[in-house]
């Protein structure tokens, strides 16, 4: 018994933990923003998918706030996963049915050409201490494909869908992927894959 409320002590504190934590959005990153009329601002940046603004810390001034209206992109050194991350302002044709222009992030480029939003959202699970479910906030992601034509499709597929769309080099991809214990389903895993792709059709660009 005492072994039981021993793990859900130990279970609630690290949901707590996961709960607190800070996600990249809310951070200030070291960046650089490039604006449509030429300018470059070089400084602190902080981004939000979820509305479309980035945010410039100008020192002794107000932050400044973009749209994707007003820019080209902007690129960030992301410390939380050690990463460059680059992001695009570019027209999607939106649900209410008119097209606009929205972030993504450039998660890989070629003959497939990868990219990627994120959002919160609320998950229940059920706990294997205590009888019943929680809720939590996690960060999740949503993966798109850039056309030759500039058409941008979301890809809410599965495994047999995006190995679909690499044709004759399918049964190769696949091979590497679980080579390298690869999961579609995990952001960098899926951009490794697809770089693989783009280097066996010749048209991969790091």
């Amino acid at each position: 018994m005492k072994a039981r409320y021993f793990l859900i002590a130990v279970f609630l504190c690290v949901s707590l933990s996961a709960n607190a934590q800070k996600w990249p959005f809310e951070l200030w990153h070291e960046g650089r923003i490039v604006l449509v009329d030429g300018d470059t601002l070089k400084g602190r940046v902080k981004y939000d998918l979820m509305q479309d603004l980035v945010q410039f810390d100008r020192p002794n001034r107000p932050a400044e706030v973009f749209t994707p209206r007003k820019v080209l992109f902007f690129e960030i050194y992301d410390k939380t996963v050690n990463k460059y991350r680059s992001f695009f302002a570019l027209p999607y044709n939106a649900t209410t049915g008119y097209r606009t222009s929205i972030f993504f992030e450039l998660m890989e480029e070629g003959n497939l050409t990868l990219l990627a939003r994120e959002a919160l959202e609320y998950r229940t699970y059920n706990s294997p201490y205590y009888f019943g479910s929680f809720s939590r906030q996690v960060l999740v992601h949503k993966y798109f494909f850039l056309e030759e034509d500039g058409a941008i499709v979301e890809f809410d597929g599965n495994r047999s869908d995006l190995l679909a769309l690499m044709g004759n080099k399918a049964e190769s991809v696949e091979k590497y992927m679980k080579e390298n214990r690869l999961r579609f389903e995990e952001k960098y895993d899926l951009a490794q894959i697809v770089a693989y792709y783009n280097s066996l059709s010749g048209n991969s660009i790091n």
